[in-house]
């Protein structure tokens, strides 16, 4: 993985990895209206829940916040299904499409805190193709703080990774693949202190990519910021 020189205006790398809420989708209004609601139905502290969920499995969120003696799985379960049957107003970043349609196939992952019935509900919603290699909430043991997600993703594409690069807008994420070894573009403006030091971007307007080969005959993938 090399940059270059001025403002790391080139980045050259085997694969790509994408978080989906926030980063490749804009599904903000829906999270804050679900966990709004699923808050004021238990008495929890939607503050708090909207200051520290994001980029964290639904799951981790509801084990930290939910009263003491309840159901974990049942009450995971039904915000699930609220996040599930609400699709409306979430929108793709600006050139989202056009960046995923760009890359080759087989060198680019999803890896979501989503479940895969939520993930494939967004990314439809918002009109992108889902990469065929996809690291969702059931694929992993840990989540995101933890680099599980964004391991696996790599070595399904098989590229170490020194040579991936991964876009995210969360704390959790960025420290999920910043503790992968990954070089990590944040996206927006959500990322606080985890995204100080790290190249930023509003979205994917200006963001290209092409293939081609290195002296060693193997695919690079140069994106240009």
């Amino acid at each position: 993985m090399n940059f270059s020189a001025e403002a790391v205006k080139t980045l050259a790398v085997r694969a790509v990895l994408f978080d989906m809420d926030g980063t490749l989708v804009d599904s903000t209004a829906i999270v804050e209206q679900v966990w709004s609601e699923f808050a004021g139905r238990y008495g929890l502290d939607i503050e708090e829940i909207l200051r520290t969920s994001h980029g964290i499995q639904a799951k981790d969120t509801v084990r930290r916040f939910a009263p003491e003696g309840a159901d974990l799985d049942a009450l995971a379960e039904e915000l699930g299904e609220m996040e599930r049957t609400r699709t409306d107003g979430i929108v793709a970043l600006p050139g989202a499409a056009d960046l995923l349609e760009s890359l080759p196939s087989d060198a680019v992952a999803l890896v979501t805190s989503a479940d895969r019935i939520l993930a494939g509900a967004r990314m439809q919603a918002a009109g992108l193709q889902m990469p065929a290699t996809t690291v969702t909430a059931e694929a992993v043991t840990r989540g995101k703080p933890d680099p599980e997600g964004y391991l696996m993703a790599a070595a399904l594409l098989g590229a170490e990774p020194a040579d991936v690069v991964v876009f995210e807008d969360a704390p959790a994420g960025i420290a999920a693949a910043r503790a992968a070894g990954m070089t990590t573009v944040v996206v927006g403006d959500a990322g606080g202190e985890a995204a100080e030091g790290l190249w930023q971007i509003a979205d994917y307007s200006a963001v290209t990519a092409a293939a081609r080969l290195d002296a060693s005959g193997r695919r690079v993938i140069q994106l240009r910021f």
